[in-house]
């Protein structure tokens, strides 16, 4: 495991850092650990995000907070927020920053993540072939 770049608690609606989930990450992955007494950690590679996007309710913009949405080709982890950050603009530039500079440390581009998710044989992400 590399140097932990980021790591923030997930905020209560006024800021304060009162909750069980930990947000992470290093050069290559991102974490999510959460619980009290049983624990849940998961982690998602870095290459494997596809969308970054942040939104700031009222009451978010007031505390200097904000929710990462983050859309991935992971299993265990597609599709999931990174609730009530600090400086969420920061953070997002951060790490897309560094999703970027994965995917080309691994020679990786977006036409690697298509998926036939519906199962017909044909890229769900490409819709600019009429297949009937």
């Amino acid at each position: 495991m590399g140097e932990i770049l980021f790591k923030q608690r997930k905020r209560n609606w006024c800021g304060l850092p009162w909750s069980f989930t930990i947000y992470s990450f290093d050069e290559e992955r991102l974490f999510v650990e959460s619980g009290v007494l049983s624990k849940k950690e998961d982690e998602v590679r870095l290459y494997r995000i596809l969308d970054i996007s942040l939104t700031r309710s009222f009451g978010q913009r007031l505390f200097k907070m904000g929710t990462i949405k983050i859309d991935s080709s992971d299993k265990t982890m597609k599709c999931f927020e990174m609730k009530n950050i600090k400086n969420p603009k920061e953070v997002k530039e951060q790490l897309s920053q560094l999703v970027e500079e994965e995917r080309q440390r691994k020679r990786i581009s977006g036409r690697e993540f298509m998926a036939d998710h519906d199962h017909d044989g044909y890229a769900d992400d490409y819709d600019d072939y009429d297949h009937n």
